[in-house]
């Protein structure tokens, strides 16, 4: 998408704009979170929670849990959905690939990735270990999110193009400048967190359809506050990391393109344009998802009686959700065909347990999907998750459909409602109704309340 600001080389943040994120970062006090900006936060918050709590039970979930607690990680920073706590460091990283273990985490897609993920559980751990307020907290969160956005925005398209996967490299540098404005970290302090920020982010967009992905998201919260830690300590780095020789543009970044850092008090916060999944599968397999929905619900349509699917996407789609014959659960989350395939079924793609090996290998859902022809095409930007779908019936009848979930909620009163539904679903199977109440409700009204009663409450038993 192109950038939220006009490209401006000759200004001297763009020319530095590692040191003038760094110094925004500093300058701004949590006091300057609007109370628009913080609503949007506690969505992000409950929502949050909501994902870890149902994607805890997630076997690489276990692996990682086992291997912190072999390794000594036995710590007081609780787990969200599990019975343990460990060591900070090892709980960011638990906490993190937990809530992208379902991939129905949020998405803003002028970072290209899931910044919540990324920056909550950093976050949350530093004001535990620290004594912050859950309020205080989210007022960081806010920070830390704008600048996961911004430095993806300054990135740009091709880094995501490439094969980078933003959430493991630009979360990162989300994950340290929330960490950073929560420590109080003065401008140069902060930009050395950033340059190391720069050498720590990876995550390939290969690994999609494994748990090499969720993993992204517990390694950007860990990387991202070792920097801002290791920097509180006077660990010195690249301060002109992003920008320089070699550095993460000129190597990550071939469209690159730095901008000066012109926010102000008064300006929405760019958590205004998160956008929250009510599927349970990659963000851009939502608009044909919909779109077949719409039509199923519209035209009371049985899928026997489908002779074809046309499904018009995007071409990079095809790079990340298009994986024509799934065999597990997992790799259905990125199948643009058999997820149409359940959309069309009438099967609930909300659900969790929606997404099993079983469900990849039903006769009658492999025979529908291989009736689903992806068509990439060329779309803006901007409308980049629109889907068009069009469905041939044995019939002879000729259905279509058109569906962009990229759009921003404008009311937030109907988000919300939608996210507690959601909530309720994750949740109350696993803590019982009223438990899942009290948690919404908690996450909801973040205060003064203590982050590790919170995470406490998601515990069972």
């Amino acid at each position: 998408m192109a950038s939220i600001h006009a490209t401006d080389t000759d200004t001297p943040t763009a020319r530095a704009p590692t040191r003038a994120l760094a110094a925004w970062i500093a300058a701004t006090p949590g006091s300057v979170v609007d109370a628009r900006a913080l609503r949007w936060a506690r969505h992000c918050l409950m929502d949050w929670i909501g994902v870890t709590v149902a994607g805890a039970g997630d076997p690489l979930v276990a692996i990682l849990l086992d291997e912190a607690l072999a390794d000594g990680g036995d710590g007081d920073i609780p787990l969200v959905g599990l019975a343990q706590s460990l060591r900070p460091s090892d709980a960011i990283l638990v906490n993190g690939a937990a809530g992208h273990a379902l991939d129905f985490d949020d998405v803003n897609r002028t970072m290209h990735g899931h910044p919540t993920v990324a920056v909550m559980p950093a976050v949350l751990t530093a004001a535990i270990v620290e004594g912050n307020t859950l309020e205080e907290a989210l007022r960081s969160f806010v920070i830390g999110y704008e600048i996961a956005c911004r430095v993806g925005d300054m990135t740009g398209d091709g880094h995501y193009d490439t094969g980078w996967h933003a959430t493991a490299t630009v979360g990162t540098f989300g994950a340290a400048a929330g960490v950073c404005h929560l420590l109080g970290l003065d401008a140069e302090r902060t930009a050395h967190a950033l340059g190391l920020a720069t050498t720590l982010a990876s995550g390939l967009k290969s690994q999609f359809g494994t748990m090499g992905k969720p993993l992204h998201a517990g390694r950007a919260a860990q990387n991202g506050t070792k920097a801002a830690h290791w920097a509180a300590r006077g660990f010195v780095s690249r301060p002109d990391g992003l920008e320089c020789v070699q550095g993460f543009w000129e190597t990550q970044g071939p469209d690159a393109a730095p901008y000066d850092m012109d926010w102000t008090p008064g300006t929405p916060f760019l958590i205004e344009r998160n956008l929250f999944k009510f599927h349970a599968a990659c963000y851009m397999t939502h608009s044909a998802i919909e779109a077949n929905r719409t039509l199923r619900s519209r035209h009371a349509i049985d899928p026997v009686d489908v002779k074809k699917v046309t499904l018009k996407v995007s071409e990079g789609s095809l790079r990340m959700c298009n994986i024509p014959e799934p065999e597990t659960g997992l790799q259905v989350k990125f199948s643009l065909r058999h997820t149409a395939a359940l959309a069309l079924a009438g099967r609930n793609t909300g659900a969790v347990d929606t997404f099993t090996d079983a469900v990849a290998n039903e006769p009658d859902l492999i025979a529908l999907r291989r009736r689903v022809d992806v068509e990439p095409v060329k779309i803006d930007r901007s409308e980049a998750s629109k889907a068009e779908v069009i469905v041939e019936m044995t019939d002879g009848r000729v259905l279509h459909e058109i569906h962009d979930v990229g759009v921003p909620a404008t009311d937030l009163d109907d988000q919300e409602a939608k996210l507690s539904d959601k909530f309720a679903t994750l949740v109350a199977p696993l803590l019982g109704t009223d438990r899942a109440e009290e948690l919404r409700r908690a996450a909801l009204a973040a205060s003064s309340a203590d982050p590790r009663a919170l995470l406490a409450a998601t515990q069972p038993g």
